[in-house]
């Protein structure tokens, strides 16, 4: 029975691991919508997208309160994922 208990917790794990994996930091600044999506907590691919589209028609975001501009993108979702933004400039 508990040989049993173990396997299937073991099986979940390994399914199920990269589903709960721990977001990792990402800059929002070249990031694309994929991405973005796959990275922050509570950010879709349509929010991504909205990011995605926003950089492209006003600039690179410098700052969190920039990235608080794009609709959709709550302060409490942008606290949520602070320690995981990154702003460094666009490449080239």
């Amino acid at each position: 029975m508990i040989h049993e208990t173990l396997r299937a917790l073991l099986v979940s794990a390994l399914l199920l691991g990269p589903a709960i994996a721990l977001a990792g930091p990402v800059n929002v600044n070249t990031a694309d919508a994929r991405t973005l999506a796959a990275e922050l907590e509570g950010i879709g691919p349509s929010k991504a997208q909205a990011i995605v589209d926003y950089r492209a028609k006003n600039g690179p975001f410098k700052t969190v309160d920039d990235l608080g501009k794009v609709k959709g993108l709550s302060k409490k979702l942008l606290e949520r994922n602070k320690a995981n933004l990154r702003f460094d400039a666009k490449a080239g």
